[in-house]
């Protein structure tokens, strides 16, 4: 409320963004492989990732398109991918002590092919997938991480006030156990995280008490302690959540009152506060100065190095991304007759930042990030924490990118332009918006590079100062007034004082990477101020519809059968899908790799891809053939008239449903219930039991 007030806050961002957000998408969907633990049988599964990213399973795809209940909804966060038994094998070795397999005995789970995805969890249910090839095992590792990094971000962006109290809570809660440093499961929504906290306590109890009394072979004892730790995380994780929604209920209540009495009282409380903070900084500043000086400072600038360097080719990749994509459906143009096609490339163009497959590339960047030597200093349990947050900025500013674009492009289109018109203003747009990506991108970086800073160094810092100093801290509560007590904490004042002894450090490491110009960052002193202040009133409209407007079908992102007086909600509710599949049922299972043809290389370079685009613009010869396909050529080879439809941009599954159904299908929500299985209901309609073992199962194509 203070910042509210002060109206202090971060540089204006010049990129757009998305306000109403792609909801109705599909992001993927295809077959694949599933272990049932029940039968011990592999079996095909239908599997879907709607625009929430819970992973859903269907028994085929006629139980989609019949909208018969999924067998199973799995929210991911916490999980991790494997991509091997032998990983598998040692994390659940390691689970249970005592319990490693001898050679030659019978593993817990033996995968039918070479390609398995495992997603494995610390304490709930795992999941077993498989595939025919390393092509399809890459492409649904890339879907399964996306669902993951998107699920761990539990914690609404929107939320100032709760996000960031339940966050210190559960840090400062974990202090009090001397549990000090970065925590790999803080992920999920509140519920989830909360879960995680009580399993990371009672987990080892269990363990101990339990594990003398499992009985069998070690595979055996294995699965035992896998089942009943993910009962115990079901039984916890309802508990938490009823807890925890009654707390909120009972602090929501609270708040309006909360609220009018700090707006009465807010330059008293802050006079309170700043005296506070005065005396603590007096007791603390020697010691926090002295600690800071000889185990900080001299390491502030190789975390930092190790930071910048992954961040900043990742942001290099979505900024070359973004520009190949609009370059590809500016030739794409060019060849086939100015905007008759533009709707369909558009809507391809605006689902550019989930695509997982286009953004891998961009994500794939921030792997190598490793705090060698830094981690045991500063008690980093892993850099998982720091890689999701850099990729999750990435895919927001690829999004506020391709939306900056969008409205741009929307304008100019009003105008009428010719074909050749309308190219120049393609890529005069492009320009326009990269020059705005540069200076956001680099905002964000630097602020990715403060907080992950101070996230390493803050609990070091704490950690060095307790033995001294926070036995000391009650006696500064007498300063506090007794009706400002519930507003000033003197341990959330000591932690921010604490803060402020690092932060000019940071500051200025910040600085002096950015005036080197080494990771194209922009220097504190260039502030774009209003550059383009009638872009930000463009983006109040109502959202559009590249594939209504424009009459481009959007290969797979519509669906026939809905009337024409159809109203604009029911249009915005038919799904269209991200990543586009070919799915048939019929033809046997490809057990060998290679069936997917490559396609001949595209331009990559920005030099060429620039030359190509001039050289057409000059060219006044007939349009090829083959046109590109959002950047991959389309293939040449002669295709019979029966597999004409295949050859085709695929359509959404939910082209096959009957007229009326696609607009009342919506995909289900992945249950917050555990990080595992949602099973259908007893009283839904029955899954249909058409998939067997030897079922269709089909090779996905994108």
């Amino acid at each position: 409320m203070r910042h509210e007030i002060e109206g202090t806050g971060l540089p204006q961002a010049q990129l757009l963004w998305r306000k109403v957000p792609l909801d109705e998408r599909i992001i993927f969907s295809g077959n694949l492989f599933q272990y049932q633990e029940d039968n011990k049988k592999w079996r095909n599964r239908f599997s879907l990732v709607p625009h929430n990213y819970g992973l859903v399973l269907y028994e085929n795809k006629v139980a989609y398109e019949r909208q018969v209940p999924p067998r199973a909804v799995i929210n991911s966060a916490g999980y991790k991918i494997l991509t091997s038994l032998d990983q598998y094998l040692e994390l659940v070795g390691n689970s249970l002590p005592g319990t490693t397999s001898k050679s030659g005995t019978a593993p817990i789970l033996k995968c039918p092919t070479q390609f398995p995805l495992i997603l494995w969890h610390p304490s709930a249910r795992h999941y077993y997938f498989c595939m025919m090839t390393e092509a399809e095992q890459d492409k649904w590792q890339a879907v399964l991480q996306d669902c993951i990094r998107h699920c761990n971000n539990g914690i609404p962006e929107d939320s100032k006030v709760e996000g960031p109290a339940f966050t210190d809570a559960i840090r400062m809660y974990r202090q009090s156990k001397e549990l000090y440093g970065t925590w790999e499961m803080l992920c999920g929504n509140e519920v989830q995280i909360l879960s995680n906290l009580v399993m990371e306590e009672l987990g080892p109890e269990l363990k101990a008490e339990l594990a003398p009394r499992l009985k069998g072979k070690p595979q055996e004892r294995q699965r035992q302690w896998i089942q009943i730790s993910d009962a115990v995380y079901r039984m916890v994780y309802e508990q938490a959540k009823a807890c925890f929604e009654a707390v909120l209920s009972k602090l929501q209540l609270a708040r309006p009152a909360m609220e009018a009495t700090i707006r009465t009282d807010m330059d008293q409380i802050i006079t309170s506060k700043e005296h506070l903070a005065s005396k603590i900084r007096a007791f603390i500043l020697p010691k926090a100065e002295v600690c800071v000086r000889n185990h900080v400072q001299p390491y502030i600038p190789s975390i930092l190095e190790a930071l910048m360097v992954p961040t900043s080719q990742g942001f290099t990749e979505v900024r070359d991304v973004f520009f190949k994509e609009v370059t590809d459906m500016n030739l794409n143009v060019i060849n086939e007759g100015g905007a008759d096609k533009l709707g369909e490339y558009m809507e391809k163009l605006s689902q550019l930042a989930y695509h997982p497959l286009k953004m891998q590339s961009c994500y794939e960047k921030m792997e190598p990030l490793r705090l060698d030597g830094l981690q045991q200093r500063f008690d980093v349990s892993s850099t998982s924490v720091f890689k999701q947050r850099a990729q999750i900025h990435m895919r927001e500013q690829m999004d506020n990118a391709v939306y900056t674009f969008e409205t741009l492009l929307h304008q100019e289109l009003g105008k009428g332009p010719t074909k050749e018109e309308l190219c120049k203003s393609i890529q005069r747009i492009l320009e326009r918006v990269l020059k705005k990506y540069d200076y956001d991108s680099s905002s964000v970086r630097k602020r990715f590079f403060r907080e992950a800073l101070l996230q390493i160094t803050i609990p070091f810092l704490l950690k060095k100062l307790a033995p001294t100093c926070k036995s000391e801290l009650p006696r500064f509560q007498e300063l506090i007034f007794e009706d400002f007590a519930r507003f000033i904490l003197v341990e959330n004042t000591y932690e921010e004082v604490v803060l402020q002894t690092v932060m000019k450090d940071i500051l200025q490491a910040v600085k002096e990477a950015a005036v080197q110009r080494k990771h194209n960052l922009y220097r504190d002193s260039m502030v774009m101020h209003n550059s383009d202040p009638n872009l930000h009133l463009l983006a109040e409209g109502a959202p559009f519809d590249w594939g209504e407007e424009y009459g481009g079908s959007g290969g797979d992102s519509g669906s026939p059968g809905i009337p024409e007086a159809a109203t604009h909600s029911e249009k915005r509710r038919r799904a269209k899908q991200v990543v586009s599949v070919v799915q048939d049922e019929e033809t046997g299972l490809p057990f060998e790799a290679g069936s997917e043809p490559l396609p001949p290389a595209s331009p990559d370079s920005v030099t060429e891809l620039r030359g190509l685009l001039a050289r057409d613009l000059r060219a006044e010869s007939p349009p090829p053939a083959g046109p590109l396909l959002n950047g991959a050529p389309s293939q040449e080879s002669p295709q019979p008239p029966a597999a004409s439809e295949a050859s085709s941009p695929p359509a959404s599954p939910l082209r096959h449903l009957p007229p009326g159904k696609a607009a009342d299908l919506e995909p289900p929500k992945p249950s917050d219930q555990e990080t595992g299985e949602q099973v259908s209901s007893p009283g839904g309609r029955p899954p249909l039991h058409t998939t067997t073992e030897d079922s269709a199962g089909v090779q996905t194509e994108f």
